[in-house]
Formats: structure tokens, sequence, C-alpha cells
């Protein structure tokens, strides 16, 4: 349904938010809807520092039922809509803006039963990833994306930023994980494909489409997800290197010998592993001074055999002067232990002010060079900005963070350099508002148009996110959206 519907002012957006209610009267239950100082603050902003503004309504469907009703009603009456998870991202994909309504996934949170015969899951969008996580190994599963933020983001949210984590060297990106989907478009009409199977060519793969497109083509209700078999034997080790091409030298060498129990691949630099001891406020398990440090998890089913040649792996590297120093976990608790130096990680970049925090892949061939030279461009805005680099070595993605005084020039020095080197501006934390005005680096306008082409197609009224990833022409008021 196309809507003819123009902005003209505050009276005409209330009479039309007033119009929603009424759509919606006696077809969602009385907590579905908000609004006014029952809307907490909370939904205008992600988990970036930026404040967005009140949303007019906050929408909270039960049922992929409700969902549909919701979006028909702003998609007839021409009222943007923000889609909300776990409200964890990065790129201000979820902070509101003026004039939009908030849809919260927040109700919409059943997960299961575990299929055990075919190996998947059947998860609502505001399912958390902790949740999902916890009733598959419950059942002798894993789901194979992890995230820091588990316990918050939501399955709608990885699915709509196609989430990586620490795992994906081993079990891919989110898209992998995800057999089918359940997805409301903006006019209403619901999609679904929940079947699970793992071959079906019956045409396009619909699914996919909406997997990293962060809510502009369609919102997510429910996702069947793929499952691996838990691991029997798990460990990992927290090594030191004395350089970065020994770090690179070591991963090559344990996929070699390893293959896929090679899980995680983790790299922390000196002042992000020295500012997490400090977060922790435990003694450094290794001793400062390394050239960088690396997080390794292996995952087997071989109980004899796997976690020798784990081990075995490293010595190896050890002595051939690859690795300075390690500990290796021997138990659940110093796994765990070694996982929490990562997470702290996190925390501590969050303790900082004043950091432009860059999510990045590069090729891993070319890391150094773009270290070298985002550094040395960096210093040339500000000679005094400092580096905290941390991340998933195994997949080429870095936590890139400047601490500086540097302002707006800073993310184009690092953004270009990024290009130079054949990378992307956003490994898995998604574009949304933030880095919209970068995107053109990555793509080409023939790409570009046919994003936009998508768009047109799936939300002809460009109700959904708008603004999000890239900016639409409006062709019936000649300006943006």
């Amino acid at each position: 349904m196309s809507c003819s519907l123009v902005f003209t002012g505050p009276r005409a957006m209330h009479d039309r938010v007033e119009a929603l209610l009424q759509r919606l009267s006696g077809r969602v239950d009385s907590n579905a809807v908000l609004r006014d100082a029952d809307i907490g603050p909370g939904y205008r902003r992600d988990a970036t520092d930026g404040e967005g503004a009140p949303p007019l309504l906050l929408m909270r469907p039960r049922d992929t039922a409700q969902l549909a009703d919701m979006l028909s009603a702003c998609n007839a009456l021409g009222l943007p809509v923000v889609i909300q998870g776990g409200r964890t991202g990065l790129s201000g994909g979820a902070r509101s803006l003026p004039g939009e309504v908030a849809l919260s996934m927040e109700r919409m949170n059943a997960v299961g039963p575990v299929d055990a015969l075919a190996g998947h899951v059947i998860a609502e969008a505001g399912a958390p990833l902790e949740t999902v996580q916890q009733i598959a190994n419950a059942a002798g599963f894993l789901l194979g994306v992890d995230i820091g933020s588990r316990g918050t983001a939501t399955i709608g949210g990885n699915v709509a930023c196609n989430a990586g984590g620490i795992r994906v060297l081993r079990y891919g990106m989110f898209r992998a994980q995800v057999l089918g989907l359940e997805v409301a478009l903006a006019d209403g009409a619901v999609l679904s494909s929940l079947r699970g199977l793992a071959k079906d060519n019956s045409g396009y793969d619909l699914s996919q489409v909406f997997v990293g497109s962060e809510g502009t083509l369609g919102v997510v209700a429910r996702a069947c997800l793929k499952l691996h078999p838990a691991p029997r034997v798990e460990m990992n080790a927290l090594v030191a290197l004395p350089s970065l091409d020994a770090a690179l030298a070591l991963l090559s060498r344990l996929r070699a010998r390893l293959g896929l129990i090679l899980s995680a691949f983790e790299i922390v630099f000196p002042p992000v592993y020295e500012g997490a001891v400090g977060v922790s406020a435990s003694r450094a398990p290794l001793a400062n001074g390394a050239g960088c440090y690396a997080i390794i998890e292996m995952q087997g089913q071989d109980e004899a055999h796997d976690g020798a040649a784990f081990e075995a792996a490293l010595m190896q590297a050890m002595e051939e002067g690859l690795v300075d120093d390690a500990i290796l976990s021997r138990s659940i608790a110093d796994m765990q232990a070694i996982w929490k130096l990562r997470d702290d990680c996190s925390e501590f970049i969050f303790t900082m002010d004043k950091v432009a925090g860059f999510d990045i892949s590069v090729p891993l061939a070319g890391m150094q060079t773009f270290l070298d030279a985002a550094t040395a461009r960096i210093r040339s805005l500000d000679p005094d900005a400092r580096f905290y680099v941390f991340g998933h070595l195994g997949d080429g993605n870095l936590h890139y963070l400047v601490q500086s005084d540097a302002g707006a020039p800073l993310a184009r020095a690092v953004y270009e350099e990024v290009a130079s080197a054949g990378g992307s501006i956003s490994a898995e934390h998604g574009i949304g508002l933030d880095k919209k005005n970068w995107l053109p680096l990555m793509r080409t306008e023939m790409e570009m148009d046919a994003m936009r082409r998508l768009k047109r197609a799936f939300d002809p009224n460009l109700i959904l996110n708008r603004g999000r990833i890239f900016d639409m022409p409006d062709l019936r008021a000649g300006g943006n959206r």
C-alpha cells in the first residue's frame, strides 16, 4: 500500500498518533502500547553515547500477529518506526529520531524446544542470546555465536546486525546460524520460513536478505537457528607473543595443525591487556611487556586426543620462539578466568573518556601495514593520541580505539586507511546512523543503488529504521529520508 500522507506539523503528527491508537484499540493488549511518561529514557538510545529523541509511542508486540498489526497501521499512517531489541548496538541504529514510534521486541522472548534430531531451535526475536545458549547447552548443543553482551543482546538484533563475536573462526557469522526466519514487512505482510531445512533451493532464500539489513527491510519475529553438538572437550590458553607477526604465524600454524577444533583466536595489545588487568584488580596472569597477547580456544569431540593436540601445538610454538609464555586451562574455572580477561578488555575501554572506537576488519596479510599507516596518520593529527587495540584476530576483526581530542578528522583518517588496506569499516557492529557517511568508501555507486532498490521494494513508504545504513531520496517531497 502506497502512502500519500505528508507531514505538515506537530498537529498532524498528533492526529496521526491518535489514529494509530484507534486502529490498534481492541487488537492489542493493554501493555502493548505505552506513551509519554510510561516510556523510560532507555528507549531513546542504544549502547552508544548518543541520546535520541523521545519516541512518540512505544509499541511492544507479544506475537507475530500483533507485530503485523502494528506495522500495518504505522505504514498506512506514514509513521516511521525505529526497531529495538536489547539496545546493545554500537552504531546508533536503535537510537530514536524525532517523530519516530519505537517498536520494542522485548515481550516476544519465547525459545524452543530444541529439535535434537534436526539440531535446531526456534527463538522469538526478543529472546536474549544467553537464554538461547543456555537452552541449547541443556539439550547437549551449542549455538555458534557468542558476544560480550549475550545477557542483553537479542536474537532479532543479532540477526539484523549479523553478529559475529569470538567464534567466527569456527562457526561463522550469525547468518551461518540462520536456517530460516519469520519476518513482518512494513505493510504487515508476514514471510515465514521456519522449516529448518539444511537444503532448500526453492527459489530465492528470502531469509538471508534480512540478515544484516539492520531492520531496514523488515522486522524479524522468529528465527530458526542451527545448533552444533556441544564439545566433549574444551581448553583455552592465554599466551604472550613477541609481536603481531608472531601471532599471525601462530594462528596459521594452529589452523593447519588443529583444523576445525580451533574455535577462537583473540588478540590483545599491551595497553588493553594492562588496563583489563587493572579493571579486574587481580594479579596479571602473564607479565606485562610482551609484544601482544592472545586468547586461544579449542573445542573438540575426541577426549583422548584433541586436548593433547592443542597442548602439543602450543608447546612446539614455544620451542620455536613464536610464544614467549603461556597459561593453559586445566578446568572450567581456568577457562572462565581466561575468558573473563577478554570481557574485562571491554570493561576497561568503557572506563575511559574521549575514546573513539572503530569496529574494523583488515586482511591479515596487511594488518601490520594498516596499523603502522593509521598510527602515523593519527599522530599527524594528534601527537598525544593513545591507541587501544584488541579483537578477533582469527577473522581479521579489530576493535581499534583511539583516545584523542582530534575529533571528526580522526574517523576519516581511520576509515580511509581501512579502505586503502582493503578492509571494512564495519566488521560486526553494523552501519546504523553513525557510519552511513562512510559507507561509500566500501560500496560502489552501483552497490548503493542496488541496496536502495531493495529498500524501496520491501518498504516503499520508508517507515522502517529510516536513515539507517544510508539515506533514501523521498520521491514525494524531493528530500532525503
